[in-house]
């Protein structure tokens, strides 16, 4: 049993910003496994799925970024699972814009959603996949660039992103982090 976590902010003015590319992939493997957030638990929104003879939970946490562990903790508890059970989708402003990536392990580097879960499950060392939003231009507040939406005109590599996040959230699930590590570091996102 595995817990994948999409990680974003609540509420329609947050549902096109960078931030919330966690919840996006959240959904679209939720649409890729036809599950369904019909579970509403431990301040999060919750769907079972099941790929790959794996069955897993989806977790949305809903109590904004800065408490997302929270609802990781009390699911991880409630469900008996370890750090190893645990993959978290999220946005990172140090990876190239539309580049995807699978580690595990590390800090926060100031990701407050990281930060949240890191305290409340105890441990870092779980697996993540990481979703590359860019560096924002000098003159914008790096808050200001994740909350920021993102431009229509970005619309199809946004499309591309969540998919290729969650084949490789799925693959993590299925797979494991080291066979997805493989197969999705490699990739590069498609030329503009």
């Amino acid at each position: 049993m595995k817990l994948l976590v999409g990680l974003g902010n609540p509420g329609p003015e947050y549902a096109r910003s960078r931030h919330n590319v966690g919840f996006l992939v959240a959904d679209e493997v939720a649409r890729m496994t036809g599950a369904g957030f019909a579970l509403r638990k431990f301040g999060a929104e919750i769907a079972e799925a099941s790929t790959g003879g794996e069955r897993f939970w989806i977790v949305k946490p809903q109590t904004y970024m800065n408490h997302s562990g929270e609802a990781v903790g009390a699911a991880m508890r409630f469900w008996k699972l370890d750090v190893a059970d645990l993959v978290v989708v999220h946005d990172d402003l140090e990876l190239d814009a539309f580049r995807v990536q699978v580690k595990v392990g590390g800090g926060h580097a100031g990701h407050n959603g990281l930060r949240s879960v890191n305290a409340h499950a105890g441990s870092p060392d779980y697996a993540r996949v990481r979703l590359g939003v860019g560096r924002p231009p000098p003159q914008v507040d790096p808050a200001d660039w994740v909350l920021g939406r993102f431009p229509r005109a970005e619309d199809a590599a946004v499309a591309d992103l969540v998919e290729r996040g969650a084949e490789a959230a799925r693959a993590v699930v299925v797979d494991g982090a080291a066979k997805a590590m493989n197969e999705f570091n490699r990739r590069k996102p498609p030329a503009e």
